[in-house]
């Protein structure tokens, strides 16, 4: 890392880390294509069971998305470029509105979920134990309910991963225990609650929440904990996003190229969420042919916790904390208040991010009613730091190279109470 970024993160100023140990060969040992595809066919095994579970909205017509599917759609904000004075075209993926629990925490979290479940009745014999011969709307009957609920799946949470939990895990009849740090957010607390999870309350940040949790699931074998910082199952969850993008990429013409390099840029606390689209991203793409050197996905953190960033720019990962170098963690972008980067999350990207962008908090709530106004889209300020690194990386004369395309991450909002979001938009 460099005296000029070191200084920066030090004094919690906005700063930008271009990578320069980047890499765009076949991607190393590890999470296959392969793999990402049998999760995507677990998921699409489920599409009947969350279909018929969660009714409404979710899954109709005003997202785009297939019934029953955890996806969202790609939207063009002509209005955001214009009134951010953005070069390139922008677009945003909008996981403020996927389906069950509005956040990306849906995709990774529910997805380990639906995995545990389908495990364990398997193991007790449904379907002959061959998932592909199962009616996986077999979930929502007493039987399976009634096994499933013999277990109790855990897990440590900021507040959006362990909603989506919390919400799956009760749908499917699991006992759910959820550790949440002093900065997840009231409602989901309280929501939490009504559905019938137990949660636990720390005083301290998001690590001691992971710690105790982890702890208390491994002293009791009923126990499932969703680790955060290291779960293989929930990573894959993640990286389902970047397979699927590659269809809206080329359906919207947005593949990147010479001519039309892409920036994505993604709101990142431990990594997983932001670490597995980077990871399917890649291997889609490498897949087909295309050449990942016009990809540049960036890491988009608070100024007080940029975690990932300090993992890749020292190489020392999950080892380094923000509390190394004299911040705090505490941060208006709940969701991204981490202050040690996942481990899985730092080794799998490291040679395929183009580098890691600070934020100030100052900013995210500005950038929230100008959204509003320009494109009536109402994020959570933790998903409001992809754009405002976009504006950061524009500073620095980062990606605005001509015929540039942005690609915000939208990562959370829709579940937002309106008394919240209202004080959120008077200021």
């Amino acid at each position: 890392m460099s005296d000029e970024v070191l200084a920066e993160v030090r004094a919690a100023i906005p700063t930008v880390w271009r990578n320069p140990a980047r890499r765009d060969t076949p991607a190393p040992a590890g999470l296959t294509l392969s793999d990402l595809r049998e999760a995507d066919a677990l998921l699409r095994r489920f599409a009947p069971y969350l279909a018929a579970t969660f009714p409404g909205p979710w899954f109709e017509g005003p997202n785009g998305v297939e019934e029953g599917l955890i996806d969202s759609p790609l939207t063009r904000a002509p209005a955001v470029r214009t009134d951010l004075g953005v070069e390139g075209e922008v677009w945003l993926k909008r996981d403020d509105v996927l389906p069950i629990s509005g956040s990306i925490k849906a995709r990774g979290g529910i997805y380990e979920v639906l995995t545990l479940a389908e495990r364990l009745a398997l193991a007790a014999g449904w379907a002959g134990g061959d998932p592909r011969r199962g009616d996986h709307r077999e979930f929502g009957g007493a039987e399976l309910r009634d096994l499933l609920s013999r277990h109790t799946v855990a897990v440590g949470s900021t507040g959006n991963l362990g909603l989506s939990i919390g919400l799956m895990a009760r749908a499917l009849g699991f006992s759910a225990v959820i550790h949440m740090s002093a900065e997840a957010r009231e409602w989901k607390k309280d929501l939490l609650r009504r559905l019938g999870a137990r949660v636990v309350e720390y005083p301290g940040d998001y690590g001691l929440a992971v710690a105790t949790g982890r702890a208390q699931a491994r002293a009791d074998p009923g126990t499932h904990f969703v680790d955060d910082e290291s779960s293989p199952t929930l990573f894959l969850g993640y990286a389902v996003a970047g397979l699927r993008l590659v269809d809206q990429l080329e359906a919207a013409d947005l593949l990147p190229t010479p001519a039309h390099p892409l920036h994505v840029h993604l709101p990142c606390g431990v990594g997983g969420g932001p670490g597995g689209i980077v990871h399917g991203l890649h291997l889609a793409l490498l897949e087909r042919g295309h050449d990942t050197r016009h990809l540049h996905c960036w890491y988009a953190e608070p100024v007080a916790a940029p975690c990932m960033l300090l993992a890749l720019a020292t190489g020392r990962g999950a080892v380094v904390s923000v509390q190394d170098y004299g911040l705090d963690g505490v941060t208006l972008a709940d969701g991204l208040a981490v202050g040690r980067a996942s481990h899985l999350a730092w080794s799998t990207t490291a040679g395929r991010v183009a580098g890691a962008v600070t934020v100030r908090d100052d900013v995210l709530l500005p950038l929230l009613r100008r959204l509003d106004a320009a494109e009536g889209v109402r994020l959570e300020p933790s998903a409001l730091a992809g754009l405002a690194g976009m504006l950061v990386l524009r500073e620095r004369g980062l990606g605005d190279e001509p015929g540039a395309r942005h690609l915000a991450w939208a990562t959370g909002g829709s579940m937002v109470p309106a008394t919240e979001m209202g004080r959120w938009l008077r200021g």
